[in-house]
């Protein structure tokens, strides 16, 4: 999939993304991250890593792109960009793939090195909230 139709303005996501990834705090690993997203009602909302001195309590991007949708009303996700400290595109990892996933589905188009493509093309077969008894 390569058209991710004419509503959308990557180049907008991307610049959101940018300045995100320009406020990150990143003083252990110096790789700051920023990333933005359309919401299903037209919101852009964005994150940024914040590490910690004790690594594995550092925060990705992706997480304070989503409580930044839930502090902002809620929704989801249907477009998303990844930014590096270059300001360019960047992969999720598997664990932020999943949390993307539970947030915008397989149907969620995300900006990569090799061009738009739908999570389900990211993250195959992936577990999410249907899987689990009710």
């Amino acid at each position: 999939m390569t058209d991710a139709g004419p509503a959308v303005d990557w180049e907008r996501l991307r610049e959101v993304a940018r300045e995100a990834m320009s406020r990150a705090y990143a003083p252990y690993s110096g790789y700051p991250v920023g990333v933005a997203a359309l919401v299903d009602d037209g919101r852009i909302i964005s994150g940024c890593n914040v590490e910690n001195a004790s690594y594995g309590l550092g925060l990705c991007a992706e997480c304070g792109l989503v409580s930044e949708l839930h502090n902002t009303g809620g929704g989801r996700l249907t477009h998303f960009v990844c930014v590096d400290r270059d300001g360019a595109p960047l992969v999720p990892c598997g664990r932020c793939r999943q949390l993307l996933y539970e947030f915008g589905g397989p149907d969620l188009l995300l900006e990569t090195p090799a061009g738009i493509l739908p999570l389900s093309e990211m993250l195959p077969q992936a577990f999410g909230p249907g899987h689990l008894s009710k």
